[in-house]
């Protein structure tokens, strides 16, 4: 039997006193690919500094971006944001070229919060989460979904993953928070 889910909803998924499990609001999303010249004019169209690290996060206001690679980043902000960039970067597409593709129908958010938020992470993840520094994120895998992997917090995860996996992984955080409640 198939449960529906309604993946527009921000709210709580599962709660006890040690942990929290909640699906986060939509924003606005978009893959950056771009070389290494291009960069410093994104940026300033952007209005925040692209990181350079793999896995180092800026974050600007209520804007986020995540480097995923040499060339690609991930730009998240608040849903009425999402014309703003698409033309800051189109402004500059002649001198900058790049590829902007807005990803904010292809994925969804959850959240993990609480003293036992790594040990709910690890029936899924395989990453060692201490080696995950607060305030980077990963790509990563949750239970063979292919997932970004935000570390917000010390007991504060993050996960971005594609819509089409989000009723299994919460399905799979669900259970895991009810199994950690009765320890």
């Amino acid at each position: 039997m198939t449960v529906y889910v309604d993946l527009n909803i921000a709210r709580t998924l599962a709660k006890n006193s040690a942990l929290s499990v909640e699906l986060l609001a939509p924003v606005a999303r978009f893959s950056l690919r771009a070389g290494t010249g291009e960069q410093a004019a994104l940026s300033k169209a952007l209005g925040a500094a692209l990181p350079t690290k793999i896995g180092q996060c800026t974050r600007k206001g209520s804007l986020e971006v995540l480097c995923l690679g040499p060339d690609e980043w991930n730009i998240l902000a608040p849903e009425d944001q999402a014309a703003k960039i698409t033309a800051a970067c189109e402004k500059i597409y002649a001198k900058a070229p790049h590829s902007l593709t807005e990803i904010s129908d292809r994925e969804v958010a959850i959240q993990i919060t609480g003293a036992k938020a790594t040990d709910l992470m690890t029936i899924g993840c395989p990453r060692d989460l201490d080696m995950l520094p607060v305030g980077e994120a990963r790509r990563t895998v949750f239970d063979g979904v292919s997932a970004v992997l935000w570390r917000d917090g010390a007991d504060e995860f993050r996960l971005d993953l594609w819509r089409s996996f989000a009723p299994h992984v919460i399905s799979l955080l669900e259970t895991g928070c009810n199994e950690l409640a009765a320890e």
